[in-house]
Order: structure tokens, then sequence, then C-alpha cells
């Protein structure tokens, strides 16, 4: 098989954590560790369209624009809209597969934080949206615990190096 075929073919399975946060109130959790060492604690999110990351976490990301701000619509994690910044985090490790620099939206988490604490003695570093599920073509399986990404394909190669669709 070409490296081109396997490189589409690359996925991982990715444990997660079922949070009970009250009775009958769950969050799928997910652990990552950034190039510094630091784990970082995710709520898989799919309601969300945008990831976001705790603004605090500045060791973690580099700011993108700090003049340009965006507004993202918000039905869980504030009320109405919320005007963000954004930020474009160092690469990270979500079980073994090795993200590379994600450019995510910068909020306050720290009211989740607060209740993430209180329950589990943790915090979150930020919520994974729609955004990064679809584009990983995420399955999320809630029966063995385990979040499956597929890698992303490599950029479209010259037509020169495409693989031949039959022989002639």
């Amino acid at each position: 098989m070409s490296d081109f075929l396997k490189e589409i073919s690359m996925k991982y399975v990715i444990p997660l954590e079922l949070v009970e946060l009250e009775d009958h109130n769950y969050h799928l959790t997910v652990t990552s560790r950034f190039e510094s060492g630091k784990d970082g604690m995710w709520i898989i999110d799919s309601g969300a369209s945008k990831t976001v990351f705790d603004e605090s976490l500045k060791e973690l990301y580099v700011p993108v624009s700090m003049d340009e701000t965006i507004q993202i619509q918000s039905a869980g994690i504030g009320e109405g809209r919320l005007e963000t910044t954004l930020g474009e985090l160092s690469p990270f490790l979500l079980g073994e597969y090795k993200h590379p620099a994600l450019q995510v939206a910068l909020i306050d988490l720290s009211h989740i934080n607060k209740l993430y604490y209180h329950v589990t003695s943790r915090e979150i570093c930020g919520l994974i949206g729609s955004d990064f599920l679809l584009s990983h073509r995420a399955i999320i399986d809630y029966g063995k615990l385990e979040l499956v990404l597929h890698k992303k394909a490599k950029p479209q190669e010259k037509d020169s190096e495409k693989l031949p669709l039959c022989d002639s």
C-alpha cells in the first residue's frame, strides 16, 4: 500500500471518561498532553460549533491577533453571543494522536472550572467542538467510552503524483 493511502486510512482510538456532574447529568471528557508536558482535560461538546480554550492558560497558546475579536453563539457556556479572541495552541497529544498547532477561540472558562473542580478536583482546558470533530471524522462510542479520530489526509498532490486509477 502506498504511503498516501496509509495516511488517509490512519485512525486513532482515544479513551474517554464519563463525568457525572449531577444525577443523570453527564459530560464526556478526554485528556491531552501538551508539548510542555502539561496535561489538559477537554469536554467533548458536539453541540458547540467552535472549539474553545481557556484564556487563562497563556503558556499553551499564542494569540493570533489581539486587535481582532470574533463572536461565537453560545447556549451552554454563556448567554447569547460571546466576544472572544483567537489563539493558536501548541501541538498536543490525544492518546497516540499528535495534533499539530490548532487555532481556537479563547474564552474565560472560570465558571465551568469552578463546577468541575467541585465535582472532580480537576479543571478543564477547553471544549472540543464540532469543528474539530467534523474535520477528524470523529466517532464517539458511548458503549466503549472511546473517541475515534481519523487523521487528516495529506494536501492534494500534483496531477503527476496522483495514483493511477487502473492499469492501461
